[in-house]
């Protein structure tokens, strides 16, 4: 069951007002790609990239240019009621709010909860990258850090990843993968660590923006 007990859970409506207020400043789980990539290595282009949207966040207190949204996400907040739905018919559950986990300078916000111990993960997608999920037989790796951070965040045992393509047949529509934390015990330790090390370079990133060069 949960064993991060350092979070607040917020039950807000995702996209809205009060959603993105809580959001500004704080490392979000689907942004974690960002400082993973480059592992074992200096923190590369999109690590510095997002250490700035969110030192500019916490020092002007509003959303920066970086975070606004495009036609990918557009096209999930449109279908993502439809994936839900068919997710909560095949499987038998009610799929709660996925809201907000406070972790302080990071944070989670999962697409649905799942009785006391999973989260869901949509994604709806076009037609080519759910083939190749589907030939694949296993989540999208471009999601592992999103996956990894819902895992810690939240505390739960589980995520299910699911692909979403209303183009496929009504049988392989949903695609679901499930990863537990003994999945992923190894990358939630490389997670921790580099986090810890990124959150380092978002405070260096707002001196320089207070202060000029360092």
């Amino acid at each position: 069951m949960l064993d991060n007990e350092a979070f607040t859970f917020k039950d807000v409506a995702q996209g809205g007002d009060e959603w993105f207020n809580l959001r500004l400043g704080k490392a979000t789980s689907s942004k974690f790609g960002a400082f993973m990539a480059n592992y074992g290595a200096a923190f590369g282009p999109p690590a510095h990239k997002y250490a700035l949207q969110l030192a500019l966040e916490r020092i002007t207190g509003k959303r920066s240019e970086f975070s606004f949204s495009n036609t990918h996400t557009d096209r999930g907040t449109l279908q993502e009621p439809e994936a839900r739905e068919l997710y909560e018919e095949k499987y038998f559950v009610t799929v709660d709010n996925g809201g907000f986990f406070d972790c302080g300078e990071y944070s989670g916000s999962p697409d649905g909860l799942i009785n006391e111990d999973g989260v869901i993960e949509i994604k709806s997608v076009i037609a080519e990258t759910h083939f190749k999920t589907l030939k694949r037989g296993s989540f999208d790796p471009v999601y592992k850090w999103q996956i990894a951070g819902h895992l810690d965040t939240t505390g739960r045992d589980w995520v299910d990843f699911v692909s979403y393509c209303s183009d496929f047949p009504e049988d392989r529509k949903l695609i679901v993968h499930r990863i537990t934390k003994e999945d992923f015990k190894e990358e939630l330790e490389m997670l921790r660590s580099r986090r810890d090390d990124f959150l380092v370079l978002v405070k260096s990133t707002q001196e320089v923006i207070r202060n000029g060069s360092v």
